[in-house]
């Protein structure tokens, strides 16, 4: 029997991957600090959990609408001026949201341009629709608006942008995204919006979406979610927001996927929807405070740019690479030497850095790159 080529050309998830190593050496008694996590360390709202609960006394276990709870979608529609509830789709999670946008958007051989570093599933994801990733280059993590435009051919169907940025902690200026918009209009690109960090911002930044520019609303589609905002990374609640033709290609997709998204999960991330904005923003100043602590550490070992936004350090470690050294080896050698777990980049199309997560206890922060410092 033979797979699909398809199938055989797609790479695992090296963050999940990691995550399962992670798992084996705790169950062999290793005491493992994990700076490689992907979520931050705080609890779901009780609110959330309330909701949750009181969906699921109630019975809300049945099937839902594909689209998503109509109450939910119209609140979520406020985010998104002239947009109403035909403009979002409720998903499983941005992962499955971002699959279905290039499903949706990509014929074989189109190309997406897709800045670097990149999520580790942007280009596996363009792969599996049949198309072709392109990575460009960028300054300093900020977007080389100029190096895009040359990477645009006759076969460029879409520009993927990703701001606050997983995993250097980028944040675009909105400047650079109305030069993106432009670039779209002229040469007829779809405009994919990675918006999962933009709860996430520091020094007194304010996020900008590519929603905020004077783009033509028919190319864009923005995908958010509740993962990282509300610590609901399990819920698997995603959304949508994109013109109406595009919903509705996306739902016909998702009513074979998945049919709906989890029924009661919605009501909690409903609840969410209501929450003062005061716990963002606390969530939000402590993560600042670990930003500043990690990067102090972080800088007497490695070249590091301060991240704007998101919750992780991504430094070039090119200066402690021994001989021929990768950045994975390198990953490796600090879990089983250190026993601390950080992420390549590699796995982000960047050799030579790694992904160090700052968003868990002040105690394991510290020790975590005490850790690295000692084993290095």
């Amino acid at each position: 029997m033979k797979l699909s080529a398809k199938i055989q050309a797609i790479a695992g998830s090296q963050t999940v991957a990691f995550t399962a190593l992670i798992q084996q050496l705790r169950r062999e008694g290793r005491e493992i600090i994990d700076l490689a996590v992907g979520e931050p360390q705080f609890d779901t709202p009780t609110s959330v959990i309330d909701a949750t609960k009181t969906a699921l006394d109630a019975q809300k276990t049945r099937y839902s609408p594909v689209n998503g709870l109509s109450e939910l979608r119209t609140q979520l529609a406020v985010q998104f001026n002239g947009c109403d509830i035909d403009n979002i789709l409720i998903t499983n999670g941005s992962k499955q949201a971002l699959y279905m946008i290039f499903q949706v958007i990509t014929d074989p051989a189109d190309e997406v341009i897709i800045p670097v570093p990149f999520w580790v599933s942007f280009v596996e994801q363009v792969k599996l629709a049949g198309g072709k990733p392109v990575p460009v280059a960028t300054k300093n993590h900020q977007l080389n608006c100029e190096a895009i435009e040359r990477a645009v051919t006759q076969r460029t169907k879409a520009i993927l942008i990703n701001s606050p940025n997983n995993p250097s902690g980028a944040v675009y200026p909105l400047t650079d995204l109305k030069k993106i918009a432009r670039l779209a209009a002229d040469h007829n690109l779809f405009i994919v919006a990675d918006e999962a960090y933009r709860a996430f911002v520091y020094d007194g930044s304010v996020h900008a979406s590519m929603f905020d520019t004077a783009c033509d609303r028919n190319r864009l589609i923005v995908t958010r979610s509740f993962s990282k905002s509300y610590s609901m990374t399990g819920f698997r609640i995603g959304y949508i927001a994109a013109p109406g033709q595009i919903i509705a290609a996306l739902s016909k997709l998702q009513s074979h996927l998945s049919g709906n998204v989890c029924t009661f999960a919605q009501y909690g991330a409903l609840a969410a929807q209501s929450l003062d904005g005061h716990l963002l923003s606390a969530r939000q100043s402590e993560l600042q405070q670990k930003r500043d602590l990690a990067l102090q550490y972080v800088s007497t070992l490695f070249d590091c740019i301060q991240p704007q936004g998101a919750f992780y350090l991504f430094p070039d470690v090119s200066m402690v690479l021994k001989n021929d050294e990768t950045s994975e080896a390198l990953a490796e050698r600090l879990l089983k030497q250190a026993g601390v777990a950080v992420v390549a980049g590699e796995a982000f199309g960047m050799a030579k850095h790694l992904r160090i997560s700052f968003a868990v206890s002040e105690e394991n922060l510290k020790n975590g790159l005490e850790r690295i410092a000692e084993a290095l």
